[in-house]
């Protein structure tokens, strides 16, 4: 069995604005996000993981290098760990696309996003391969908040329209058994 510990990244300038990130790239960390993503690296270093992967986006990698420096671990990045894309709404106030996007079909995607059902498969694909050849015991996965949701729904053998309701809080490491 492999134990996976979760990271979801310290709060983005992007949180903070309430604006919709996905998979923009280049969103940073706010203060308050290096703040988080330094708490979460302290409780990570206690349990030790043995190897570390983490998404490539800029928000993810920085959470990752806070981690780095507290458990002494280097990290490799995968796109397969990304935020659910969210198309041509990546940039737009969040409070604006209620109305936009149809949150109880898992089906649906923004143009140029992909859809919950396309986030499961990625993350269900990745956490494939991670099961067939885990690189240590304990692993640190640092991403974001609907991958953390997906791989929940994986883990428990539940589909996309299963996915948990509630999103890990900024900084927090949720764990799963593999």
């Amino acid at each position: 069995m492999t134990t996976l510990l979760l990271v979801r990244h310290g709060q983005s300038t992007w949180n903070a604005a309430g604006l919709m990130q996905g998979q923009t790239a280049h969103v940073p960390l706010t203060e308050l996000g290096h703040e988080q993503a330094r708490g979460a690296a302290a409780e990570l270093a206690q349990l030790r993981p043995g190897a570390m992967v983490a998404s490539d986006l800029h928000r993810a990698v920085q959470t990752a290098e806070h981690c780095m420096a507290a458990t002494g671990r280097r990290f490799t990045t995968t796109p397969a760990l990304r935020e659910q894309g969210y198309g041509v709404l990546e940039g737009r106030p969040s409070r604006e696309l209620w109305d936009v996007v149809d949150w109880t079909d898992v089906h649906w995607s923004a143009e140029g996003g992909e859809s919950l059902a396309q986030l499961h498969a990625r993350v269900a694909d990745y956490l494939g391969q991670l099961q067939a050849r885990p690189p240590a015991e304990v692993v640190a996965l640092v991403t974001h908040g609907d991958t953390i949701r997906a791989a929940q729904a994986v883990v428990a053998g539940d589909g996309p329209e299963a996915m948990p309701h509630t999103t890990p809080h900024n900084g927090s490491i949720t764990r799963l058994e593999l």
